[in-house]
């Protein structure tokens, strides 16, 4: 864009150029922030036509001017209690981090501004972790401006017709970067160029049929312009008239706990040490000794247990959380007195199992909720129990029935979702059983105490509650709804808790169901034969026989399959008395097999402890269905084949590796398992960098647990000090910590 004026400018106002930015560093940088909104104060001015006091209102979060997140609406307040918890990624360079405050009226199209707090970027960590009250500011649509303009300037001198000197301004708008949305799209800027007065370029977006928005101004000095001279600079977008405004009215406040991260994440290979020192975590013993442990100690005063959720997702991308997680569970279980308290803590155990639930289990709630909470935003039965808040005409009793029926559809939703529950989150909580079961095994109902504090308090009860965290509503609900909601989320948590548990067999039932009941997957057999070959097809599949000898015919009939939790079997007819049963624990490893032993596609096998099982599917999607499924249900079985044979034992050899013995070990690597259900994006560099950047910033409290370490192995008893601390075995969380150092 060029543009070029005849007139002598008179600066009367200056602004600085903003300096050109510098090259990026070689690493990439990852930003994110986690704030909670958590009340206002005094909203709006205190009389005039604009109070509140007959208004809901609501805060939304923007990057700059594009929004991201809004709270719920809250009821009429001038002071209203927010408490809600947002946390994202942010994915493009920003200027401000804004929260802005509106009143919802019934009687206006648009939402009524009441203030705004705009934090700039490089302010971020004066703020950082720490709950502060912001005085809120008037919203004003020519101060809401960002973003940044590219110019180039020169002045010339000119000779007229009459034979007088002038100058000549030539104005070129060379970029612009950083402009908001308007209405959610990209804006369509064009300047103008005011020479008279306070010089200046303006920035703004064509409306098409709206009116046009202001988006910024900058003001330039001519003394800085000389003749046949060109100059260049970028100059940050200001609001009309610099932002120069009288004191404005008393808005009230907003109380904001704000959390920005910026990771500077570098190569791999930097991180090869702390994350191998942190994937052995599972490995040491005692595992308060580990360094995954001594993270979560070290960090517990200052952050809580935020730190643990980069090592639960570095340890679940590695598929070895399992192990970790029931040893911390049984960690806390050790210092358990009483089985009504079990698991109801903050501890570091149900932190990571909390957070490996939330991570895995997003899926499961979208085919668990979500149909029913779709329903129940649709039909907007009302569902107030409580006399104080009934409305005129409402009837109590249709309410309860109301409530009964949606409480009823939640329970038969989870209790019908066995199948969906991802293995892990089954096998986290298998494991809670047993060591819950073997620390109070004078209390029968504690196996189920162990998994509600879990699967009904901290995940089905928060995620009715609140749909929109999970994803599984993309709006927050009405006042209405949300109460709505707040109810069955709180008979969810009854039914659930201790309690109640003990009294109610429709929970311990539910219970079994949800999470432990074993799922099972049928398909038909087509043939088999004496050494346990199998064909397997959706419908059918064809089993081989057994027993026969080797040099007999392989003959193929037809056969149902069926695999439990329990037990692989196959039956002459569906209903029928298994002819086979091979039990799951003897499953020791689930692999392809080469189209070559049989001359037959779409072949698998199942290893155990007999002779192996060959099968054939139908097709590949059917041969990589029965492979997950076996797979997932002989994953935790102890003695699992680290090798195996790609093809089959025939004619005195295996065809495969030639070797005679049919007994050799396999001559191919077993293909790991993969947890089903979970598919997730995980950046182990920046995972690492963020648990690095946690021990770094808690160096003292390291040094005070070294410290505590050397006082233990020295006196052999327990020093004040120590008492902060988890310290088992002082000398192993000693070594820990030497290698936390070389890492």
């Amino acid at each position: 864009m060029l543009l070029v004026c005849n007139h002598i400018l008179d600066e009367l106002h200056v602004q600085r150029p903003h300096p050109p930015q510098a090259s990026a560093p070689p690493q990439r940088s990852c930003k994110c922030v986690r704030t909670i909104v958590c009340e206002a104060k005094n909203l709006g001015p205190s009389s005039g036509p604009n109070r509140l006091r007959d208004l809901c209102t609501f805060c939304t979060i923007s990057l700059d001017q594009e929004e991201v997140y809004r709270t719920k609406v809250y009821e009429k307040s001038v002071s209203p209690f927010y408490g809600e918890d947002f946390y994202f990624e942010i994915p493009r360079p920003f200027q401000c981090l804004s929260f802005y405050v509106y009143a919802k009226s019934m009687f206006q199209i648009r939402d009524l501004p009441v203030g705004k707090v705009a934090i700039r970027k490089e302010d971020l960590c004066k703020y950082c972790g720490k709950e502060n009250w912001f005085q809120l500011q008037p919203v004003d649509p020519h101060s809401e401006v960002q973003g940044k303009v590219h110019l180039e300037m020169k002045l010339n001198e000119l000779i007229t017709e009459n034979g007088s000197i002038c100058q000549q301004l030539v104005v070129q708008i060379i970029a612009c970067q950083g402009l908001p949305l308007i209405s959610g799209q990209n804006c369509d800027p064009y300047a103008t160029v005011t020479l008279v007065g306070p010089a200046r370029v303006e920035l703004w977006n064509n409306g098409n049929l709206a009116q046009d928005v202001f988006l910024g101004e900058t003001r330039v000095s001519v003394k800085i312009l000389r003749n046949d001279n060109v100059h260049r600079a970028w100059y940050l977008l200001q609001p009309k008239g610099n932002g120069t405004k009288s004191k404005p009215d008393d808005l009230g406040s907003l109380r904001l706990k704000v959390t920005y991260t910026e990771d500077n994440v570098l190569p791999s290979a930097f991180y090869t040490a702390l994350r191998n020192l942190m994937l052995k975590s599972l490995d040491v013993k005692p595992i308060s000794a580990s360094a995954a442990h001594v993270l979560g100690d070290i960090c517990r005063e200052s952050v809580g247990y935020e730190a643990l959720l980069p090592v639960v997702r570095l340890l679940l991308h590695h598929n070895r959380l399992l192990p970790f997680l029931t040893s911390v569970a049984a960690l806390e279980l050790e210092n358990t007195q009483e089985a009504n308290t079990i698991f109801r803590g903050n501890s570091l155990a149900t932190r990571c199992i909390d957070d490996m639930i939330k991570i895995v289990g997003k899926s499961y709630l979208t085919v668990t909720l979500k149909p029913v909470l779709n329903e129940i935003f649709e039909s907007n039965k009302t569902c107030e129990i409580d006399p104080v808040k009934l409305k005129e005409g409402d009837n109590v009793e249709v309410n309860k029935e109301n409530l009964q029926g949606y409480v009823q559809k939640v329970f038969t939703s989870v209790t019908q979702s066995s199948s969906s529950c991802p293995p892990l989150m089954c096998d986290v909580f298998r494991s809670l059983r047993q060591l819950a079961s073997k620390r109070f095994p004078a209390d029968p109902h504690v196996q189920y105490s162990a998994v509600s504090s879990f699967i009904f308090l901290r995940f089905f009860a928060v995620a009715v509650l609140s749909p929109h965290t999970f994803q599984l509503r993309s709006h927050h609900p009405d006042p209405e709804i949300s109460r709505t909601l707040t109810l069955i989320s709180k008979t969810i948590q009854s039914l659930g808790s201790w309690g109640s548990l003990s009294k109610n067999k429709l929970v311990r039932q539910l219970l079994v169901i949800c999470v432990l009941k074993e799922p099972t997957f049928e398909k038909f057999s087509t043939r088999y034969n004496k050494t346990e070959y199998f064909y397997i097809f959706k419908i059918p599949v064809h089993k081989r026989a057994q027993g026969r000898k080797r040099i007999g015919k392989k003959n193929f009939k037809k056969r149902w399959l069926r695999v439990t939790n329990q037990e692989l079997s196959y039956h002459k007819q569906k209903g029928k008395e298994a002819l086979c049963v091979i039990p799951v624990k003897n499953i020791l490893g689930v692999e392809k097999l080469e189209e070559s032993a049989f001359n037959r596609k779409n072949m698998f096998q199942v290893i155990h402890s007999e002779k192996p099982l060959y099968v054939q599917a139908g097709n590949c999607v059917e041969t990589n269905s029965w492979i997950e499924v076996l797979s997932q249900v002989s994953r935790c079985n102890p003695g699992r084949l680290s090798t195996f044979h790609p093809s089959a034992y025939v004619g005195g050899s295996w065809l495969c590796c030639k070797e005679l013995n049919e007994n050799t070990p396999g001559c191919k690597p077993c293909t790991a398992t993969v947890l089903a259900n979970i598919q997730l994006d995980i950046d182990c560099d920046r995972e690492t960098e963020r648990i690095f950047s946690f021990f770094s910033s808690n160096r003292s409290r390291l040094q005070k647990m070294e410290d505590a370490c050397a006082g233990m192995s020295v006196y052999l008893g327990q020093q004040e000090e120590c008492s902060a601390f988890t310290i088992q075995d002082p000398k192993e969380t000693f070594h820990t910590q030497n290698l936390l150092k070389l890492a």
